[in-house]
């Protein structure tokens, strides 16, 4: 092998690695843009109020120690029972009829930054 041939080698290896370089850094900054936009609680039903309308509002406990959190439903608000989407009259029937509420588990996906309830999910 030539020497020159040697240097050439070096050269493209070179391009190559700076090339990889510059494109590793133009993806740092838009891996850092991401932001939480959905949260989800998993609280006891003991600490959760169900909705009374759709147009109303959830309280939780995420533990018996912890503050109430307050957020509000909407038309859009998902209710889901055992894998199932239901309508909130059935949902509070069903979350109703539930004897050991310490011991069932409620899944609830709050939107952060409108503070809306997006879905509530148990299953019984």
């Amino acid at each position: 092998m030539k020497s020159q041939d040697l240097g050439k080698g070096i050269y493209v290896m070179n391009i190559k690695t700076l090339l990889f370089a510059i494109l590793l850094g133009f993806s740092l900054p838009v891996a850092a843009e991401f932001t939480t936009v959905s949260l989800a609680h998993e609280v006891s039903l003991s600490n959760f109020r169900v909705p009374a309308t759709l147009n109303s509002g959830v309280a939780f406990k995420r533990c018996d120690d912890c503050d109430i959190q307050r957020s509000r439903v909407t038309e859009g608000t998902q209710y889901i029972i055992n894998g199932q989407s239901v309508p909130l009259k059935e949902f509070r029937k069903s979350v109703f009829k539930v004897r050991n509420r310490a011991e069932e588990l409620v899944i609830v996906l709050q939107h952060l930054e409108s503070n809306t309830i997006v879905s509530v999910s148990v299953t019984i």
